[in-house]
């Protein structure tokens, strides 16, 4: 019961393991009914690691508020959001995470609108741990992310990069993808931890590769011209604009933070 506002810290370990070791003791000489349902519930007596597992339409749209009150109760709960940008588990249609131009179901034209921005909301809160990562971009900052996530006394959200067959790629290689995101300056990667002394982290290096020849790799947005090819050149260079905008807000008001 002394460690009853923090059971995470090595003195609390050691006194749990402690408990369970009398529990085991008493467990053997009393073979009583309380004793064994005691011993049956002794894993309750340390912190479980809570992690809540979805999609981007899930995180965005119809499973936003859920995750909103979660963030909201400042409780120690980690969210992992797989980020396909699309709707991938019910057959590939736009979501608030969709990026502007992107082809996909009831967005046939190209999506006109912009990427929501889950991140920049979950920051606003102060007290939440968020970062965006890619693992095929950057191993040590996706470990990184998660090691902090899982040590930060409040809740966290971590958004990954997850590319998927609706992107119209090799599903071979979407570590390379992730990779070639980051590098063209298309997915951002930060950590922000109020618990450090500085809170806000950019870990993406400058664009080394260009916006539109990675976007024009990809089938959903190359099957634009197709689909929309009257306005699809106006689109990729709004879909440019608009992720340049992102990675801009995200410097400026992560420094602020």
């Amino acid at each position: 019961m002394l460690h009853w506002d923090n059971s995470k810290t090595p003195e609390a370990i050691e006194a749990q393991n402690k408990a369970k070791v009398v529990i085991e003791k008493y467990a053997k000489e009393c073979g009583c009914d309380v004793i064994k349902k005691v011993k049956e519930l002794e894993d309750y007596f340390t912190d479980k690691s809570v992690w809540i597992i979805g999609g981007d339409g899930w995180a965005n749209d119809i499973g936003y508020g859920g995750i909103d009150h979660v963030l909201a109760q400042n409780k120690n709960v980690n969210i992992l959001v797989l980020d396909t940008e699309v709707y991938s588990n019910t057959g590939g249609q736009a979501s608030k995470s969709t990026p502007t131009s992107a082809v996909a179901k009831f967005a046939t034209g190209g999506k006109p609108t912009y990427k929501k921005n889950m991140g920049l909301m979950s920051m606003s809160y102060g007290y939440v741990y968020v970062a965006s990562v890619s693992l095929g971009a950057d191993r040590n900052q996706t470990l990184k992310a998660f090691q902090e996530a899982e040590a930060y006394d409040g809740p966290s959200i971590i958004i990954a990069y997850a590319p998927c067959i609706a992107h119209g790629i090799d599903m071979s290689k979407t570590q390379t993808e992730q990779k070639r995101a980051v590098d063209a300056g298309y997915f951002p990667l930060y950590r922000y931890n109020p618990a450090a002394e500085k809170p806000f982290s950019w870990d993406a290096k400058e664009p080394t590769a260009a916006y539109q020849d990675f976007i024009r790799s990809e089938g959903r947005y190359k099957s634009l011209l197709k689909t929309n090819p009257e306005h699809a050149e106006a689109l990729y260079e709004q879909a440019e604009a608009d992720a340049a905008k992102r990675m801009a807000v995200y410097k400026s008001v992560g420094e602020l933070m």
